[in-house]
């Protein structure tokens, strides 16, 4: 009875094995049309694909060349020069020193010439800087106080110059730090002094290149003005009053009183130097004289 059981079990789980090694069989041999088709689709999709990729790459490359492309920032230094006509310098200096307040500049120089002619103009000069940013404004604030005589605007790229220097800077700072590990690991005393020589002309370098690079990009964030004053014509000057010249006309004449009394004080000092000098030349003159005119004087010698 259990050979039977054992009989059967075996049989059943041969046609078990037999079941689903065909069933694996069967999926096996199924599987490939499947997936050919969907190589067969996708090979279809990619090659549909091809002409819509080609077109975005030209859309790609006509945007790219539809782009602008991006400049560097130039750095520019610039210097402006204008000349105005005006009805009062005074007024105008003092227009201009507030506008220069206003627009976060800097006076640098201010000259006033009053006219001693009475038919010269008064003129003025004012140097300032002012943000390069408010240049344009500030020229346009500045030609309104007056006629425009002039007006001249001059740049100068710097760009290079700031970039050589901050390629100057870094090398001598790499410089700087390999010379203070070799200084670190230097030995002898000679080799130490030798290194911090070297790094010292380094850190020299690295200042005075600091400072003019410094000096370059603060010649390019701030511009310089040079504005020039200058009155209307002399007739339109406001005429000295009868006291003032009367004043004038006082001062001058005790400044020359003065310089006339001052040269006879002068002049008595040297007198009283050479006083004995002059005693002796008149003394010995008047003797002289006397002699000289004497009619006795032969007579006396004959007896």
């Amino acid at each position: 009875m259990k050979n039977n059981r054992v009989i059967f079990a075996a049989a059943l789980g041969g046609l078990i094995f037999t079941g689903c090694a065909s069933t694996m069989d069967t999926q096996t041999k199924s599987v490939p049309p499947s997936l050919d088709r969907k190589n067969l689709n996708q090979m279809e999709n990619n090659t549909a694909s091809i002409p819509q990729s080609a077109d975005t790459s030209q859309k790609l490359a006509n945007s790219a060349q539809v782009l602008p492309v991006k400049q560097i920032k130039s750095q520019l230094i610039k210097k402006a020069t204008i000349s105005l006509v005006v009805e009062s310098v005074e007024k105008t200096m003092a227009t201009v020193t507030q506008l220069i307040h206003k627009q976060q500049g800097d006076l640098i120089k201010l000259t006033e010439n009053q006219p001693k002619d009475e038919f010269a103009r008064h003129t003025g000069l004012i140097q300032m800087r002012v943000p390069q940013s408010s240049l344009d404004a500030t020229l346009d604030e500045l030609a309104k106080l007056g006629n425009v005589k002039n007006r001249n605007i001059t740049a100068e790229d710097a760009g290079d110059r700031i970039v050589d220097f901050q390629a100057q800077l870094t090398n001598l700072r790499r410089t700087e730090a390999n010379l203070q590990k070799i200084m670190d690991k230097a030995g002898s005393v000679r080799d130490t002094l030798s290194v911090s020589q070297e790094l010292s002309n380094v850190r020299n370098s690295i200042e005075r290149i600091d400072a003019q690079l410094k000096n370059l990009q603060n010649q390019v964030t701030y511009s310089s003005i040079t504005l020039n004053l200058e009155a209307a014509i002399s007739s339109k000057n406001p005429q000295r009053g009868f006291g003032l010249q009367v004043q004038e006309t006082w001062g001058k004449s005790t400044s020359s009183l003065s310089k006339f009394s001052m040269g006879l004080v002068k002049l008595a000092i040297w007198l009283m130097v050479y006083s004995p000098y002059l005693f002796i030349i008149i003394t010995v003159a008047y003797g002289y004289k006397r002699w000289h005119s004497n009619p006795n004087r032969g007579g006396k010698v004959g007896d």
